[in-house]
């Protein structure tokens, strides 16, 4: 079972309906509205699909009401919540380590071994450095965001 299969069984679990739909702009690639995500039908990789219906998953488990107008504040935080869960749904902090421990060098090999966009990719980890400053600590693992995206593993020189 693939990553969209699996959020899929997710939203049937939780009773939220997925269709698709042939959206008119290619700037709307997914919506949440009143238990049903709709996704545009063209979205072209299962990776793409997988990316949409987390955030959209994100919405339905974050958010409350209408938030299209992305002018008024709530609505900024209230997506930014729902991006956030997917986020942490499809890499986590423990993604990137993942990623490091596989060798990727660069962003598109990370996606690659993530199954995510680039642009997915690159949106959390931007995020991440927002909500976590200049690094973050996670086990035995330092994950710099500055100046760019460096994982340190620490050793323990002291034994017992």
């Amino acid at each position: 079972m693939n990553d969209f299969e699996k959020l899929s069984q997710k939203a049937d679990d939780e009773d939220v309906e997925v269709i698709t739909y042939p959206f008119q702009s290619e700037r709307i690639k997914g919506l949440y509205i009143d238990g049903t995500i709709t996704l545009n039908e063209n979205l072209s990789t299962t990776s793409e699909k997988a990316c949409i219906l987390a955030e959209e998953l994100g919405h339905y488990y974050t958010a409350s009401g209408n938030i299209l107008d992305q002018q008024e504040e709530e609505n900024r935080k209230q997506e930014l919540k729902g991006r956030l869960w997917a986020f942490n749904e499809r890499i986590g902090l423990s993604g990137i380590i993942r990623a490091y421990k596989a060798n990727c060098q660069n962003l598109h090999e990370m996606s690659v071994f993530l199954d995510v966009t680039e642009e997915f990719l690159q949106d959390a980890l931007d995020t991440y450095h927002s909500k976590y400053g200049i690094y973050a600590e996670i086990e035995e693992y330092i994950i710099l965001f500055e100046p760019s995206l460096t994982v340190i593993e620490r050793f323990n020189f002291y034994q017992d």
